[in-house]
């Protein structure tokens, strides 16, 4: 997790820092509204995102408190990710985001 010293000094900036490119978001859309995901669950929804980016973003969300990572003693080896807590309180902020983008296709016109 980020120190106090790291974040910036604007609360939007310091969200975007977190939650600020397109990858993280999706990640965490399928998490808010799908539950637990496996690595390979989210190439089925998120096709572009290679192996790399994916791995370098789950690492990021969960170094950063937003996403959980359970390893299951299994062969071969299982992991879920899910929302932390301080995940899950990103919940108004998706669903503002999800109203205002719905609405925004709505008013566009062919």
């Amino acid at each position: 997790m980020l120190t106090r010293e790291e974040l910036p000094e604007c609360p939007v900036a310091t969200t975007v820092r977190l939650i600020g490119n397109k990858w993280k978001l999706l990640l965490l859309r399928n998490l808010m509204y799908n539950g637990k995901q496996r690595f390979t669950d989210f190439f089925k929804t998120i096709p572009a995102i290679s192996k790399k980016v994916l791995t370098d973003n789950l690492r990021a969300l969960e170094r950063d408190g937003l996403i959980e990572r359970e390893v299951f003693a299994e062969v071969p080896p299982r992991v879920e990710y899910s929302l932390s807590p301080l995940g899950m309180s990103l919940r108004p902020i998706f669903d503002a985001m999800t109203e205002w983008g719905t609405e925004y296709k709505n008013s566009v016109t062919d």
